[in-house]
């Protein structure tokens, strides 16, 4: 008898080399490897590293395996020493005396992780260096906005910082910034360290920081005072060849191009607005660096009564004989955060005191990585603060 042949249709292209399908159990593993975070630090010096220590023991987590180092020449070397494709990487970066060289192993670190695949590198820099030169200067340059450049070139695709001398830095981005505030840990020193603070008064040690000051103010329900008449940060009015002649020769000037003369600035005598007798004065600002202004502002809030004076800021770099000063004025003690690291002034001058902000930036990381609202953060926060 014949043999029936039994046909089958025609296999498809898509279904002869079909991918087998990933065992669900696998599939959550996968998820959690490409969902999870890192925390790095590109410090290559162990005093840096204690912020990103109190962080990292905040979020439960490890810090991550590298290897940043200077070679004989100078040169910055960073190596990556684990795998970090698909997730979210987290740099924490403290900003030492050496400025330069933590800008490198910044920028250093977040290419190597970019190259390495990482799905997103966020930069916590507490204290954004070379925020101070945000402004034009004469022939000088944005240095600031140079800054935010290279870090998008970098790699990087966020930033978190605290307290950025202009909030109008976070225009030179082209990534989202989160702008924190130090001032709600200040503000609770005041209230549970300083005694009798209510008989208080919140100081601005020039108009410029008034704002600032009234934010203080308005929120202890302290009286302001506000010192005016000392010497300002701003430019010298010094021969920088904007007046000379024309190069060309035989030129002649138009007599309408002729500009009206700009009157010189007079400093006024130094003045205290705001009454500050027997009372406690608390001078709040944003950095305190080179200290002979706040060391002024304490001798003349001295000589107008004041019984005892604080200094409050967020950023202390304390740079050169800062601690030195510090210990031989009127000034009886200063506050900062440890967004800079500053234990080797702590040994020169036990005035200065430490107040830890690492509890904000760990909540802000949890809540960046779990795509969660920063408005917690931000709670009653104002423009001014």
């Amino acid at each position: 008898m014949p043999r029936k042949l039994l046909l089958l249709p025609p296999l498809s292209v898509s279904s002869a080399f079909r991918a087998p399908r990933a065992c669900p159990a696998a599939r959550p593993a996968m998820n959690a490897a490409r969902n999870g975070y890192r925390v790095f630090s590109a410090n290559s010096t162990a005093a840096c590293t204690e912020l990103a220590k109190r962080i990292t023991e905040r979020l439960g987590a490890e810090l991550g395996k590298s290897v940043v180092y200077q070679e004989t020449n100078g040169e910055t070397r960073v190596e990556i020493q684990e795998s970090v494709r698909g997730q979210d990487i987290f740099i924490i970066q403290t900003i030492p005396r050496d400025v330069n060289t933590a800008v490198m192993e910044l920028l250093i670190m977040a290419y190597a992780l970019k190259t390495a695949c990482a799905r997103n590198i966020i930069g916590v820099i507490p204290y954004f260096p070379y925020s101070k030169q945000s402004k034009m200067r004469k022939r000088g340059s944005i240095v600031c906005k140079l800054l935010a450049s290279m870090l998008a070139k970098a790699g990087l695709t966020h930033i978190i910082t605290m307290d950025l001398h202009q909030k109008e830095i976070q225009g030179f981005f082209s990534f989202p910034v989160d702008n924190l505030r130090a001032s709600p840990f200040l503000l609770q020193y005041i209230q549970e360290e300083i005694p009798n603070y209510r008989n208080a008064v919140i100081v601005a040690k020039s108009p410029d920081a008034a704002k600032r000051a009234q934010s203080y103010a308005e929120r202890l329900r302290l009286g302001l005072a506000v010192i005016h008449g000392e010497a300002q940060c701003a430019e010298m009015d010094m021969d920088d060849g904007r007046h000379s002649p024309p190069m060309v020769k035989n030129a002649t000037v138009h007599p309408g191009l002729e500009l009206p003369l700009m009157m010189a600035k007079e400093k006024p005598p130094i003045t205290v607005v705001g009454d500050v007798g027997g009372r406690i004065a608390i001078i709040v600002d944003d950095i305190i660096d080179d200290v002979e202004s706040f060391v002024a502002a304490a001798e003349i809030l001295k000589e107008r009564g004041a019984y005892r004076i604080y200094v409050m800021a967020t950023h202390g770099i304390l740079s050169a004989e800062a601690p030195r000063l510090i210990e031989e004025s009127s000034i009886d003690e200063v506050v900062v955060t440890n967004t800079v690291p500053h234990e080797v002034q702590k040994l020169q001058c036990p005035k200065i005191k430490t107040v830890d902000i690492s509890l904000i930036l760990s909540e802000a990381i949890r809540r960046i990585h779990n795509g969660e609202s920063m408005a917690y953060l931000f709670r009653n926060i104002t423009v001014d603060d």
